[in-house]
């Protein structure tokens, strides 16, 4: 098995059966047998270490603390290594591993280290090479760890083959019970106490459908998702791009709600925008990674999508307006739209033309941020009801936005080194269209005349007038 996910539950008993996957692959395979454990820091690296030793050192095996590699005796070797850049992926380049362990694999933003690690799976001498890796659900690389390990095959057990390189990877669900070296129901106790029901149920059950700290942590698939429906003809429509290349591009279009709108016994309020078609420029079974599509190429699709519509206007994110030297990333995508188009009817072809997006992410001297405004449509009205809902055909924002984690550094703003493609389209549209929700002010009773002051111990003279 090329790749094995072993995730889910603490206290599963992860990083032994990662050493332990070792410690069998270097008695088979002796000095052919090379690896490399990976964590995202050094402070995580520290206890992976540590716990090494408590297995090796009985072995006789010898551990280099300069280098940060064991040395079996028969010759086999391990290192320990942390990237906290993806770019130090880069110095492992010309490397040759049978082994890559990834620790705590959902701390990753992106695959994109991972996949270039993948590259050093190789054996002069034919050992069968593979990758390893272990997590919990939570994290800023939730999303992309569920889609390509959990999402296939949500018990484990299952092989999933991948559609592009026809190599095969398995999910082994981590449990608690399965640790038989640790007071199992003393360690329950204890996650149990550790804060709010989504983290225990995240933890304890290894749960990967909780939006463990989630940036949108209002978002509920009940309430935002909803099947396609006709949208209707009068209503307005709009579009809204992130653009990438070497990351996915996103386009969104959205239709507003002219007036309360009843489908699928459920009322879409007036001014509810639906999202009722996605384009997104991933590489399939690579999240976060972009298929580097020429921006002529992006227009001329767009054009064909909507080719049957009338869109009111399209926006985008202000960076595909810079001029370096060259067309801007707009001018091409306009370009890209008028290719082979020819008037019809004495009438113009329709280009495909943005204007400026407002790129104001978190509110400052007065601004109302995008997040707010994205948010306050996800929390709706004052009936509940959302002012924002996704076609459950737009598979890649829903994967997405739910997961969404707030930045360290800045909790306001969320990660951005995370697939944040979608929600940064959305953004985009949010922000085209403000929404402030009305909230009746509460009714204040008129009182005339004199009384008293409540709960008080009051004199015949003490009165207040309102």
């Amino acid at each position: 098995m090329f790749e094995v996910f072993f995730g889910g539950a603490r206290g599963g008993g992860k990083t032994d059966g990662m050493l332990g996957d070792w410690i069998n692959h270097a008695d088979r395979y002796a000095r052919d047998a090379n690896a490399i454990m990976i964590r995202r820091t050094r402070a995580e690296l520290v206890d992976t270490v540590e716990r090494s030793k408590v297995l090796f050192s009985p072995l006789g095996w010898k551990y280099n603390e300069t280098e940060k590699m064991w040395r079996a005796s028969n010759g086999a070797r391990l290192r320990f290594a942390y990237l906290e850049r993806d770019a130090d992926a880069m110095q492992y380049t010309g490397h040759s591993y049978t082994r890559v362990y990834v620790e705590e694999i959902g701390n990753f933003p992106n695959p994109a280290p991972l996949l270039k690690l993948m590259a050093t799976l190789r054996s002069g001498a034919g050992v069968p090479v593979g990758l390893r890796a272990t997590g919990n659900p939570g994290g800023v690389g939730h999303h992309w760890v569920k889609q390509r390990y959990v999402d296939p095959a949500p018990n484990g057990g299952k092989i999933i083959v991948d559609e592009v390189t026809g190599l095969k990877r398995i999910f082994i669900p981590s449990k608690v019970d399965n640790n038989v070296y640790i007071d199992i129901e003393a360690y329950k106790q204890r996650l149990r106490a550790t804060g709010s029901a989504e983290l225990v149920k995240a933890w304890l059950d290894g749960d990967w459908s909780v939006t463990l700290g989630a940036f949108f942590d209002c978002w509920e698939a009940s309430r935002h998702v909803i099947e396609p429906f006709d949208v209707p003809k009068d209503w307005m429509r709009f579009r809204a791009m992130d653009w990438g290349s070497a990351v996915p591009f996103c386009v969104l279009w959205f239709a507003v709600v002219q007036d309360d709108f009843t489908v699928q016994n459920r009322v879409l309020p007036r001014g509810c925008l639906v999202c009722y078609r996605e384009f997104y420029g991933m590489v399939p079974g690579q999240p976060n990674v972009g298929v580097k599509f020429h921006a002529a190429n992006v227009g001329r699709a767009i054009q064909q999508k909507e080719k049957e519509e009338d869109i009111a206007y399209g926006v985008l994110d202000p960076s595909a307006f810079r001029e370096d030297g060259g067309p801007s990333i707009a001018e091409r995508i306009a370009e890209g739209s008028l290719q082979g188009l020819q008037a019809e009817n004495g009438k113009e072809p329709k280009g495909v033309y943005f204007r400026h997006a407002d790129n104001t992410r978190v509110a400052s001297k007065g601004a109302i941020g995008g997040w707010d405004h994205m948010r306050a449509r996800l929390v709706g009205d004052e009936e509940g009801r959302p002012m924002l809902v996704f076609f459950s055909t737009c598979v890649d924002s829903i994967r997405t936005i739910p997961f969404l984690q707030h930045d360290p550094d800045r909790p306001e703003d969320l990660m951005t080194d995370s697939e944040d493609h979608p929600a940064d389209t959305v953004r985009y549209a949010c922000a085209s269209r403000p929404y402030v929700p009305h909230i009746e002010p509460p009714k204040q009773e008129k009182l005339t005349g004199y009384v008293p002051l409540r709960g008080m111990d009051v004199e015949p003279g003490d009165w207040k007038t309102y």
